[in-house]
């Protein structure tokens, strides 16, 4: 799946928090669907940006309806090593 389109638009609506998307990936794992989007922000984000992001592109994710089949929505950020 391309998820570009996707990508564009949670990374307008997160700009101003200064957070923008590295990656999307749809996975199955098990008998389940994820769609894992991982953020990132120069500095690391915290866990209360995180619930506040996860606030925000939920509704864009919804909106998209990319998949008919149901998935988990996993919103997290990117490790730092």
């Amino acid at each position: 799946m391309n998820f570009d389109h996707l990508k564009e638009k949670i990374n307008e609506k997160l700009a101003d928090m200064e957070i923008f998307v590295d990656s999307i990936e749809y996975v199955k794992k098990g008998k389940y669907n994820f769609l894992n989007i991982i953020l990132d922000k120069v500095g690391g984000i915290d866990l209360d940006e995180i619930v506040e992001a996860t606030h925000i592109v939920n509704p864009i994710v919804d909106k998209e309806n990319f998949t008919s089949d149901s998935y988990i929505l996993d919103i997290s950020s990117k490790e730092r090593g």
